[in-house]
Formats: structure tokens, sequence, C-alpha cells
């Protein structure tokens, strides 16, 4: 679990940060340098979920030896479907990561919503549902490991 007390947002009490994958965590299908490692430590703080249409069919090689729950969506409604995941969790309890058109629900209804731009870019969507804007994801996963960042970037 994260805790951080945010003047003005409120305390937060994380336990699970749901993730979208292509072009959040990936690019081109392959995992961003850097990010396998940040989630190995994170996941002794939060349940990791990938959610994901796994547009270039490699997620579950690319995260094999990373603990985490890979969710492949199916269908058309991603957006919902990764809303839906969210509401089953605990909106309050969830950090979700995301940078698609198809993340803008989850990014809203999560307590933390984080857009990252990436090598894929962000749709304008994501960006103004999420609470915080990182270039990188490993800027966003940073934030967990070192939650005064997130306090600092969300206090009023």
């Amino acid at each position: 679990m994260i805790e951080i007390d945010i003047p003005g947002f409120g305390t937060v009490s994380l336990t699970d940060l749901v993730s979208d994958y292509t072009g959040t965590l990936s690019v081109d299908g392959r995992v961003l340098p850097g990010v396998k490692e940040s989630l190995r430590r994170l996941a002794s703080l939060l349940t990791i979920h990938i959610l994901t249409a796994d547009t270039f069919g490699r997620v579950q090689e690319e995260l094999a030896k990373v603990p985490c729950r890979i969710q492949i969506l199916r269908g058309s409604d991603h957006d919902i479907q990764k809303e839906e995941y969210v509401k089953k969790l605990g909106p309050e309890k969830v950090v979700a990561l995301g940078n698609g058109k198809n993340d803008r629900r989850m990014l809203k209804l999560a307590k933390i919503g984080i857009a990252v731009s990436e090598g894929e870019g962000c749709a304008v969507d994501a960006l103004m549902a999420a609470d915080i804007h990182v270039r990188h994801a490993l800027d966003g996963l940073n934030l967990l490991m070192h939650p005064l960042r997130a306090k600092a970037t969300l206090r009023f």
C-alpha cells in the first residue's frame, strides 16, 4: 500500500496500479527500458494490473517475469471495459496510467490518473481526464516510488 496525505486533495491509500500497455509502458509492443524493474519494485507495494488490447501481440512475452495480472481486452468498448475493471477494484484505491483515448474513463475514475506521453503520444481526452501528466512511464512509476513528488504535484 502507498499512503499519501495531499493537502486539498485528501488522504490517498493506494493498493492497485492499473495500467494500459501499448503506448504507455511500451512502444511498438516492446516494453520501455527500466519499466520492468520499476514494476517489480512497485509489486511489493501495489497489485499491478495491465489492461491492453495487445495491439502488437507481445505483452505476455514482454512482461513474463513481472509480477502482474494481464487482462487482454476483446471487442470494441475498451474504454468501458477499463472503467469497469477499475470500478470492481474500488476506484479510491487505484492509481491508473494510460495514454489513449480508451484510457480516459479509467484515468478519470481512479483516485489518481496519470497520463503518459511517451513515443506514441497522448490523446487529448486522456490528458484532460488525468490528474497528472508525465512524459515517460518511468516518470509516472517514480511518482509512486517517491510519493512526496506526487504530493507536491497534486497539493492545492
